[in-house]
């Protein structure tokens, strides 16, 4: 495979609905050597993937029904727990590339800096503490109403989480900015 077709995402069928989907709204799991299910999040594991859509909805009904067993045609048995599983997984995964996001100087933080990027219709996605102050939240988010296209928001981690994971002190707003810079 070279690494262009790597970039490629293909049409894999979900086995919860059976539908084909792209494999951009599908989590990948595969087959562990003790029978259990492990979530393959960067698609590099061996073994045939196992697909499931990438919602806590589809994975519990998975596990719950055990289709990855009668997909695999084999006795494994997941985690009960996999959903929380994936989810972690996920929001680890989210954080590390906020994290290299602002190594690379595509994410920046703090109130002014974000605002001056929103004002300027720089910003992709606007990152806020869930547990920051509504005051200051409501204030760059009525900022990021204004610009065409609007930045995406997202709220779901902590201010500790993101601190951590940006290498800040208090980390509250971030914004990632459009096209790379």
């Amino acid at each position: 495979m070279t690494p262009n077709e790597a970039l490629i995402d293909r049409d894999r069928q979900d086995l919860v609905t059976r539908q084909v989907l792209d494999e951009s709204r599908l989590i990948r799991f595969v087959p562990a050597p003790d029978g259990s299910v492990a979530p393959d999040l960067a698609r590099k594991l061996p073994g045939r993937g196992l697909w499931v859509e990438a919602s806590r909805a589809s994975v519990e009904t998975a596990v719950k029904k055990n289709l990855f067993a009668r997909s695999a045609k084999a006795p494994l048995k997941p985690a009960p727990d996999l959903a929380d599983l994936v989810e972690k997984l996920l929001v680890r995964r989210c954080l590390d590339q906020l994290g290299l996001a602002r190594r690379e100087g595509v994410l920046i933080s703090g109130f002014e800096k974000s605002a001056a990027a929103i004002r300027g219709g720089r910003a992709a996605w606007v990152i806020e503490a869930a547990d920051g102050s509504a005051d200051g939240r409501g204030k760059l988010l009525a900022l990021a109403k204004h610009p065409s296209p609007a930045p995406k928001i997202c709220g779901a981690f902590s201010a500790d989480d993101l601190s951590l994971a940006l290498g800040l002190e208090n980390a509250i707003h971030a914004v990632l900015l459009q096209g790379g810079r």
